[in-house]
């Protein structure tokens, strides 16, 4: 009896519903991975810089001032998990060129013109975001941009 394999995104977006798991953030958990060749180069969740003090100590600035989603993206300690994953493929100098990333979230319009600038070609994402700059922004850029339904619920990401 042959055992059911995920595909190749079901697989990477399971990886990245995990990776959201490690946010402290108290408005939502946001993971993303970049992968190449069906190869994960980097990931990343949203949370302040190293060796900061997390939200879930701090309070959320967003939420003190009512910040309503999509807007506003600057007044929050944190950065976004598709920065994050960008950032810790330089860190340590690994090129994503070329690849694509799987991300629980649509991307804000500044993760969007990271994404683009660093050269990725193919966005995989399960959840909607309210920023329409960002949609507008990767319909003129060269990346693919695909959803995916149903992939980070409690039982996709079980064994």
């Amino acid at each position: 009896m042959r055992t059911v394999r995920p595909t190749y995104d079901e697989y990477f977006m399971r990886i990245a519903c995990i990776v959201a798991t490690r946010s402290t953030c108290l408005r939502r958990q946001v993971g993303a991975i970049i992968v190449k060749n069906n190869h994960i180069l980097s990931t990343g969740y949203n949370g302040p810089p190293k060796g900061l003090p997390h939200c879930d100590e701090t309070g959320c600035l967003r939420a003190e001032r009512n910040v309503k989603r999509g807007e506003r993206h600057e007044l929050c300690r944190g950065l976004h998990a598709e920065q994050n994953a960008i950032i810790q493929a330089a860190v340590f100098g690994v090129s994503i060129k070329n690849g694509t990333i799987y991300s629980t979230h649509f991307p804000c319009s500044v993760c969007a013109k990271m994404l683009i600038n660093a050269e990725l070609q193919e966005l995989v994402y399960h959840e909607g975001y309210p920023d329409t700059l960002a949609a507008d922004l990767l319909k003129e850029s060269n990346i693919k941009v695909r959803h995916m339904e149903g992939q980070c619920g409690k039982e996709s990401c079980s064994p």
